[in-house]
This record gives C-alpha cells, sequence and structure tokens, in this order.
C-alpha cells in the first residue's frame, strides 16, 4: 500500500466520521496540536530512556500510556466515537500528587530550562496548553460543547509535564533558575 493517496492534494483532508474539511479548520488545527504534541512526548521518552536511573522505566511507562491517550484525543477531535473518562483525569492527577510530594514548595517562576530533558517537559506542556486553546477555539467557533474530559485531560497533562520538569530537575540534580525580574 502507497502511503500517499493524493486525496489531500487540494487542501481537504477526511474526517474519521466521514467527510472532509479543510486542512485550515479550527478542529484540524486542534487534533494536528495533539498529534505535535504526542511527537514531542515521544521524544522526551527518548531522552528519558537515554538516562540509566531507575526512575527512568517509571517515567517512560507515564509517557507510553500518554502517548495512547494523546491519540485518543485525536481520534475523538476527528470525531471516533470514543471517550476519555474522569478515571484518565485522576491517572495523571495521581502521577503528579506522587512527584508533588517529592518536591520543595514553588514560590518563584521558573525558567524552562536546566537540561535537554528538562526543556522537552516544558516544550510539552506549552504544547499542550496550545491544544487546550485549540479546543476550545474550535468549540466556541462551532457553537460546539466542549468535550468536557478531554479538555480537563489536556488540562492535567500540562500540568504533568510542568511536574515531572521539576521532578526530573531534582533527580538529575539540577538546580531550577528563577525568573529574575
Amino acid at each position: 500500500m502507497k502511503i500517499y493517496t493524493k486525496t489531500g492534494d487540494k487542501g481537504y483532508t477526511s474526517l474519521a466520521v466521514g467527510g472532509r474539511i479543510r486542512k485550515s479548520a479550527k478542529r484540524l488545527e486542534a487534533y494536528g496540536t495533539a498529534d505535535e504534541l504526542n511527537s514531542y512526548v515521544g521524544w522526551l521518552r527518548a531522552k528519558v530512556a537515554a538516562k540509566s536511573p531507575a526512575w527512568h522505566a517509571v517515567v517512560d511507562s507515564q509517557l507510553g500510556w500518554i502517548q495512547n491517550r494523546l491519540f485518543d484525543v485525536g481520534a475523538i477531535l476527528a470525531g471516533a466515537n470514543m471517550e476519555l473518562t474522569e478515571v484518565t483525569v485522576s491517572q495523571l492527577e495521581m502521577w503528579i500528587d506522587e512527584m508533588q510530594s517529592e518536591l520543595p514548595e514553588l514560590r518563584e517562576f521558573i525558567l524552562p530550562c536546566g537540561d535537554e530533558m528538562v526543556a522537552v517537559c516544558h516544550v510539552c506542556r506549552t504544547i499542550a496548553r496550545r491544544l487546550e486553546r485549540n479546543i476550545v477555539d474550535w468549540c466556541d467557533s462551532e457553537e460546539k460543547e466542549l468535550p468536557e474530559q478531554v479538555v480537563c485531560f489536556v488540562n492535567r497533562l500540562s500540568d504533568y509535564c510542568f511536574v515531572l520538569a521539576r521532578w526530573v530537575a531534582k533527580e538529575e540534580k539540577i538546580m531550577p533558575i528563577f525568573w529574575k525580574k
């Protein structure tokens, strides 16, 4: 089977539920951003896998789970008849709480840097925030009801990425760099 179909050569793409839309559609921007985030999470997994500490297998497993859920998000946004549940969101919250319990209270803004792995966590965080904005923008523009658990998941995912960045920095003994006003 050929990878190219030529069906998108005129600026349209197919939806999971049938029908075709312009590639510039807000809906496509939303699930394209989910795909972009998934790629960056994959890059983060590659950075984590290159580390030798015992924690890397646990984080890799979490990131693999997240990648699968991001495929779910993309499918839902493309119109597939499936959904995320509160349990999905709760899983992220559990991991956030576990990592957060090992971190000092944050009293200042930190810069998104430290080393490449920490920086990629922050890139994932910001793409998750953009994905959230894209979903809300698409729903607002079409007066469509927000897919509540999808938005909750993406919102929590950006929190997870932020806490993961801090937690990885702690594990790797990388000092945070604080914003200087």
